[in-house]
Formats: structure tokens, C-alpha cells, sequence
């Protein structure tokens, strides 16, 4: 049988590497896209093979219009259509009140966490809706708590960007629920992971509702159970993985 093809956008790092890790293990053959850490991407692209999938890492900018197209096309060449995706690529910026922020540090961010993101999901509709020629498939795009609680006195900007992905994901939904598509988030509270700013972990953590933060395999899971099957009357859905905060 054909096995499912997973590309994940930000997947040599973090919930996009536990995430890419699990999946091998649980039948994808998976494609990770990396903008510049290519040695934590070979790492990853081991480990699936090791599960026995098929793996791959791409190079790739994903603000760019370009590259995320080509990135879908190279996978699509090497392991077949794209079945399945997860936008995790992500910045947030150094944390800082808002009037004390820099415009063009919170354009980045813009540019890849929101524009970056919209501009995957128009490319999955392109690659999976049966509207394009395609077969379906099963889309996963990460939030996170800061568009819920809105990142004040540390990263407003980053919140709202954010809080755009919670919209497009909505939308997005609904366009395509009846071309075979389901497009779902996941949104993260504070997870033990790179992305956090030194030291934050450990001032945080402790007065979480759970007394810790998340780990990566922890939103990993929640993921592959939106992608997958069980969950094949999910759509435009929005799953917290945030220890009650």
C-alpha cells in the first residue's frame, strides 16, 4: 500500500521535529522543510528512515512565495503527492512591551508566522483539494496561546500573528470541506523548546496550571491525531495542548 506523505514546514526543530519523528514511526514517509539548521534536519530525516519511511529534508524559506512552492513540488517528486501537512515554522522576536518593539523584527515575524502560513495553506488546496486534480488530505497548523491571551509585556505582535492563523484555519476549512481537505490547529501553551527565550522556561514553568511546561512529543501527539484518520470528522477545529492555562 501506498504510504501517506507528510511535509512539515519548521521540521527540524522542536514540535515539528517530534512530530516528524512519530510520524515515521507510524507509517508516513515525511519531507522537512528547514531554513537553515541542516544538520538538525539530517538528524531528523535519520530518524524517520531508521522507523522505516521514507524522508527527506528540503532547504527552503517559508515567507518566500517561491520557495514554499517549490519545497510542495520537491516533495511531491520525491515521495509522491503530499497527503498530509503541518505548519510549524514559527518566529516570535526578542520579547519586549510593544511600544518598545521594532518594526522591522515584527515584520519578520509577520512574514513568516502569518503571510508564511496562509500562503502554505493556499499551496496544500492547490496540492490535495479534489478541485486541483487532488485526493485529499489533512492539514495541521500551529497556533498558540499567546493569540488567546494576547503576549502582553512580552510579544503582542507575535500574538497577533498568531491569532490570524486561528482565522485562516476557520476559513480555510470550510472552503475546502467538500474537496477533501480538513484543516485543523493546534494550539500550544508553553512548550519546553528552543523557541523560548533563555531562561524563561525555568521562571515559568513553576507557576503553570501544571506546575511544568509542555513537552514537544506532548503537541506531536495532538497533531498526529488531527492528521490521522480517527479524527476524519475534524475540520476547522482548534485543539489546546496547554495544561489548562
Amino acid at each position: 500500500m501506498t504510504r501517506p506523505v507528510l511535509l512539515i514546514a519548521g521540521g527540524s526543530r522542536g514540535i515539528g521535529a517530534a512530530t516528524a519523528k512519530r510520524a515515521g514511526e507510524r507509517g508516513y514517509d515525511v519531507a522537512i522543510n528547514y531554513k537553515s539548521n541542516a544538520n538538525a534536519a539530517a538528524d531528523v530525516v535519520a530518524s524517520v528512515k531508521k522507523a522505516g519511511g521514507k524522508a527527506l529534508a528540503i532547504q527552503g524559506d517559508m515567507a518566500s512565495e517561491a520557495d514554499i512552492a517549490r519545497v510542495f513540488g520537491e516533495t511531491a517528486q520525491a515521495l509522491g503527492p503530499v497527503t498530509h501537512f503541518v505548519h510549524s515554522s514559527g518566529i516570535i522576536g526578542p520579547y519586549s512591551r510593544l511600544d518598545e518593539a521594532d518594526a522591522t523584527m515584527m515584520r519578520e515575524v509577520f512574514e513568516v508566522n502569518t503571510l508564511g502560513a496562509i500562503l502554505c495553506l493556499r499551496e496544500c488546496a492547490r496540492h490535495m483539494s479534489t478541485k486541483h486534480g487532488g485526493k485529499g488530505g489533512a492539514v495541521v497548523m500551529l497556533s498558540s496561546m499567546a493569540a488567546t491571551i494576547g503576549g502582553a509585556g512580552e510579544c503582542v505582535w507575535y500574538a497577533a500573528a498568531k491569532g490570524a492563523v486561528d482565522s485562516m484555519v476557520i476559513g480555510m476549512s470550510r472552503e475546502v470541506a467538500k474537496e477533501g481537505m480538513r484543516v485543523n490547529a493546534v494550539t500550544p501553551g508553553v512548550i519546553d523548546t528552543d523557541i523560548q527565550p533563555a531562561g524563561r522556561i525555568e521562571r515559568v514553568g513553576p507557576i503553570l496550571p501544571m506546575g511544568r511546561p509542555g513537552e514537544a512529543h506532548e503537541v506531536a501527539e495532538a497533531i498526529l491525531f488531527l492528521l490521522s484518520d480517527a479524527a476524519s470528522y475534524v475540520n476547522g477545529a482548534n485543539l489546546r495542548v496547554s495544561g489548562a492555562r
